[in-house]
């Protein structure tokens, strides 16, 4: 944190610098060019000497930093009176539901806007807590879901302009001060996300938690491959009310996922699993590239979206969130496209959480110290007494980007992401099953089988995403999974933010998929799951070095070798301590979290009634040498403190 301060302090004795030569000096820009030569000594030595405190204070720093601080925020002084059920017109004429939390008190008080599928009667208690705190908090049931109006559709377009009418219809309250701001997670960060798009001008700041990102970028298709948990979903969400297949997690549909979701056509599930009737589950498989209307109805990460979106963002994420890349996603788009200084100045918080954050200190078993667990829902207040009530407490001179570092279980906070200090390094896949820094000579490939009917089990998972820092060894030993490994940490290696790849692989069918897997490998023989990248085959896009197109498909020849760049998807920030390996795995399937390519040439995967077996391989040479690219971070020695975990 005080690392942080001193950057923003010298960049503002700069600034303040810059603008006494103006007003002093009185040079246009014009001019500071041409009389460069003879601009006042004072200014420039002060300049130099600013920058030279700053570099030594970097050096002589700690690297970590406390968590995200709350600090002061509104305390809890108001009884709260509930408004239940009303209902909030929308501009066709249907209303939605809504429950109104606000202070017991005459007046006008900002608001805080949360919409959701999943029965505002679930969200009384954050509500409560914050309309203590002098905010009116209104919970709505999404369009179609329990007792509001209209037709469901996870993902209608028509959210967007519910969450406009909703933002401007709460300002215009006469308990509202007119301004408003959203928060929620997972669906309701989606929402917060869409509403933002839409530029209401009441709305003044938002608080996306767990957002996902657009629809092939993680569910439905994550890089092109269906995820399983969002069958579940669709199962679950498929009418007005909550659909239970029976006891279990998402209303009993992700029990027994192996068997469940063997049958093919995946088109079908909705009968096999017995949905209830609905216009959009068949729109979900039809439309399989972003270019189809249902999606890009919805979508909100094109440069054009982000433009419009004018309100400063907080947003959070966990590494073992599995709808984790629509933070960091949105947090580079804002910053390059946002529509106002503040929106390009968003924030992002991530932990080592799991999808539902900041609840646990242990993961899968492993515990991640007292620092794991922070104070949210206060940094969440301070967010909002700042950009809400306009109280000056400091919230926009903390770092704008914190993240927890595991195996150190400690925080560090930045200016940016990723991490201004990260020295982005190949690691090269060798024979002999071998990861170095060294690039490969003439070696030859590697080669597996990849059988849909038999395919590479997936780590178990209780819910519907990563339960943790999972072991993953077990998978490793299979055929059917390549595994490149370093040889034993003579020291740390803190491996700290994006994570892409370069692959060259082909395979003996006209599709499939390729994933790729990174764990961290005990002394002890178990290798903990860290982060992966996957792609469908057939979205490379052969006019950009092979990376991922959602918007449309290429063509695969047999046998032939490609390159692919893929981006790992879930990331990680962890610490392989001394005497551990850095291990990168590679296989085709990992089922059941991704459902199975049936390696057949069909565009739509969720059309094919049959598999196919493909003969994968994977060059490693002095022409195609694939790769891994890991952001390390350099560490201090002095102040190494690396745990197994």
């Amino acid at each position: 944190m005080l690392r942080y301060h001193i950057v923003l302090l010298t960049v503002k004795v700069c600034e303040r610098l810059a603008n006494y030569r103006k007003t002093v000096f009185g040079l246009r820009r014009s001019e500071q060019t041409s009389r460069a030569g003879v601009l006042p000594g004072p200014f420039w030595r002060l300049c130099f000497a600013s920058i030279v405190f700053l570099a030594m204070q970097l050096v002589c720093l700690p690297a970590f930093s406390q968590p995200p601080q709350p600090g002061n925020y509104s305390e809890a002084k108001y009884e709260v009176a509930a408004e239940l059920n009303r209902d909030a017109p929308m501009r066709d004429g249907i209303a939605l539901k809504i429950d109104i939390f606000r202070p017991k008190q005459d007046g006008k008080f900002p608001a805080v806007l949360l919409q959701t599928p999943y029965n505002k009667s679930g969200q009384v208690a954050r509500a409560k807590k914050f309309a203590a705190r002098g905010y009116v908090v209104v919970n709505v049931d999404s369009r179609g879901r329990f007792e509001s109006g209209g037709e469901w559709d996870p993902f209608s377009a028509k959210h967007k302009t519910d969450g406009y009418d909703l933002v401007q219809w709460v300002a215009k309250q006469p308990w509202c001060n007119g301004n408003v701001g959203t928060y929620g997670l997972s669906y309701m960060g989606w929402a917060s996300w869409w509403t933002a798009s839409q530029a209401p001008p009441a709305l003044k700041a938002i608080v996306p938690e767990v957002a996902p990102p657009d629809h092939f970028y993680n569910c439905p298709y994550q890089n092109g491959i269906f995820v399983c948990w969002m069958m579940d979903w669709a199962g679950a969400m498929s009418a007005r009310l909550p659909h239970s297949a029976g006891p279990g997690a998402y209303g009993g549909f992700a029990v027994n996922r192996e068997k469940a979701y063997s049958n093919l056509p995946y088109i079908d599930f909705d009968k096999t699993r017995n949905y209830k009737p609905n216009a959009w589950w068949k729109k979900w498989i039809k439309q399989n590239t972003a270019q189809g209307e249902y999606w890009k109805g919805i979508s909100y990460q094109t440069p054009q979206s982000y433009a419009k979106i004018t309100v400063p963002s907080l947003a959070i994420s966990g590494w073992f969130d599995g709808n984790f890349p629509g933070t960091p996603m949105n947090y580079l788009g804002m910053k390059k496209h946002g529509g106002s200084p503040a929106a390009r100045r968003p924030r992002i918080v991530i932990g080592p959480w799991q999808h539902i954050i900041n609840k646990h200190r242990v993961a899968a078993g492993v515990d991640f110290g007292p620092q794991a667990i922070i104070d949210w829902d206060g940094y969440v207040l301070r967010w909002f007494d700042y950009h809400l009530k306009g109280i000056e407490n400091g919230v926009l001179d903390d770092p704008p980007v914190h993240v927890f570092v595991m195996g150190r279980n400690k925080w560090r906070a930045a200016t940016d992401w990723p991490l201004p200090q990260t020295v982005f390094t190949k690691f090269y896949l060798h024979s002999k099953e071998t990861l170095s820094t060294q690039s490969p000579g003439k070696e030859q490939p590697d080669r597996y089988v990849y059988h849909p009917e038999k395919p590479t089990p997936s780590a178990p998972f209780g819910n519907a995403h990563i339960d943790g820092p999972q072991d993953i060894s077990k998978s490793a030993s299979r055929d059917d999974v390549l595994v490149y490994e370093t040889a034993i940490l003579k020291e740390d290696v803190e491996i700290v933010g994006p994570i892409t790849s370069q692959i060259f692989a082909a395979t003996s069918c006209k599709d499939t998929d390729w994933m790729i897997r990174l764990s961290d490998v005990h002394p002890d023989g178990k290798a903990l799951f860290l982060g992966e990248g996957v792609m469908r085959a057939r979205h490379r896009d052969p006019d950009n070095a092979g990376r991922f197109n959602p918007n449309k498909l290429s063509r695969i020849e047999p046998d032939q070798p490609y390159e692919y760049r893929i981006d790992f998807w879930r990331p990680t920030g962890n610490v392989f301590a001394r005497g551990h390996r850095i291990r990168i795995e590679i296989s085709s399937s990992y089922y059941p979290y991704y459902l199975r390519n049936p390696n057949t040439d069909a565009d739509n995967i969720g059309l094919a009634t049959k598999f196919q077996t493909a003969k994968q391989t994977i060059f490693h040479d002095t022409v195609r040498a694939s790769h891994v690219v890991l952001p390390l971070i350099p560490v201090d020695k002095k102040t190494s403190t690396a745990g197994s975990f």
